[in-house]
């Protein structure tokens, strides 16, 4: 199944005179990824101590979208101004992980929301990007199979957290959608063992 991942090579075309600026700078992968990292968990943690203010969850969507371009700007800072590093390689998969985790959760506080299905979604996202890594362990590549991989999960979450916003996504159908992304996610995980071990057959 098709991946919003997909689109990302259009989505770095728009970005590239950008970081081309970034980098005579002297802004570094690095520290694109950890800046993206900190400000997600900030807002986590505002949307956690604040969850009741159902309109601070519109700022969902707006950061997913800003991080997905801080996410594709450190990338390409990485790859094409020679900044490819080991430590980029853990802060790069690391700091994605906890970022989500951070954005993630704070659902689970809103009333009448699952907070076990919340859990299991934050749980199982970070079992199929384990599964993605896994790739290279056994001779393959680094698995970004969908239909629930990073760049999916967080238009997700952007239209859960507007629908929040907006009063017009009520407690069962956010029940309902995760119920749905946990279900995609169980066939993100397998689609990625799957073609991981199909690459190496």
């Amino acid at each position: 199944m098709p991946s919003i991942y997909q689109l990302k090579p259009a989505f770095q075309n728009l970005l590239r005179p950008t970081v081309q600026r970034l980098y005579e700078r002297g802004v570094s992968a690095n520290q694109v990824t950890l800046a993206a990292a900190i400000a997600s968990v900030l807002l986590g943690a505002l949307l956690a101590i604040y969850s009741h203010l159902s309109w601070l969850f519109a700022l969902i969507p707006l950061w997913m979208l800003l991080r997905m371009a801080l996410n594709a700007v450190d990338g390409m800072l990485a790859r094409e101004f020679g900044q490819q590093s080991s430590l980029g390689a853990y802060l790069n998969e690391l700091c994605d992980l906890i970022a989500d985790s951070a954005l993630y959760l704070p659902f689970a506080l809103l009333p009448g929301v699952s907070p076990w299905l919340v859990v299991l979604v934050v749980l199982l996202a970070l079992i199929s990007e384990y599964a993605g890594v896994l790739g290279p362990m056994v001779g393959a590549s680094r698995r970004y199979d969908g239909p629930m991989g990073k760049s999916d999960r967080a238009f997700c979450f952007g239209v859960l957290g507007a629908g929040v916003a907006s009063g017009l996504l009520p407690a069962l159908w956010i029940n309902v959608l995760l119920a749905l992304i946990l279900l995609l996610l169980l066939y993100t995980l397998y689609n990625r063992v799957r073609h991981g071990l199909a690459e190496t057959a």
